[in-house]
């Protein structure tokens, strides 16, 4: 079993990839910095996880494409997507900078699309897959100074609940969980806990798919 993560970092990304090792899934980390990903690699071997790291700029859409491209060419047996990517650029709308936002888009939702895209087909061709997105309050919300972020992760559920209707009669489940506040151990935005609902998501029953999980 592998679990493609796009977006590996501290918090919901580790936490996430610890829960699905623990399972039993193997983990192919994107993230943009090699060096973050191979102590990732490290820590999740020291876990008895197995996992492989593959450093791309999300926000460069072509290069992120081909990064794909080949984690699909090397990996024809992906069973979950998790996109957990995201770009934090606080910003009201005047002010954000035109380059900072089409840059913020392309990590927050176009990223998503074309990594949705990437294991679609292989998926379809199984008839069974899941597509996991790691959603924000922004999206039904969205403050003044978060501009760009609440345009992408409202831009990001729409075109989740597009994907859930296009994969259930292929027997593909997409979801998101919209977290509402700041990701902290301790909290009830807790990375764990975030994880835990994520596997019980995966856990469902076809007949009980849900597709937004508002924490």
């Amino acid at each position: 079993m592998k679990l493609l993560l796009v977006g590996m970092g501290p918090g919901n990304g580790i936490s996430i990839a610890k829960r699905f090792g623990r399972e039993g899934f193997e983990i192919l980390m994107v993230a943009r910095n090699g060096e973050k990903l191979n102590t990732y690699v490290a820590e999740l071997a020291g876990m008895g996880i197995k996992s492989f790291a593959y450093p791309a700029d999300i926000a460069d859409s072509e290069s992120f494409t081909q990064i794909l491209e080949n984690i699909i060419s090397e990996h024809a047996d992906i069973d979950i997507l998790h996109y957990n990517a995201s770009s934090y650029n606080p910003a009201t709308p005047s002010q954000i900078s035109l380059p900072v936002f089409l840059s913020d888009l392309n990590i927050n939702v176009v990223g998503a699309l074309l990594a949705a895209k990437a294991v679609f087909q292989q998926m379809k061709d199984r008839g069974h897959g899941t597509l996991f997105f790691t959603g924000g309050g922004t999206a039904l919300k969205a403050p003044a100074i978060l501009a760009s972020l609440g345009v992408g992760k409202a831009a990001m559920r729409n075109l989740v609940f597009s994907i859930a209707q296009e994969g259930a009669p292929l027997g593909i489940h997409a979801a998101t969980v919209t977290i509402t506040g700041m990701v902290k151990a301790g909290t009830r935005f807790d990375p764990d806990l975030i994880a835990d609902e994520f596997w019980r998501l995966y856990q469902l029953p076809k007949d009980k798919w849900e597709t937004e999980v508002v924490m």
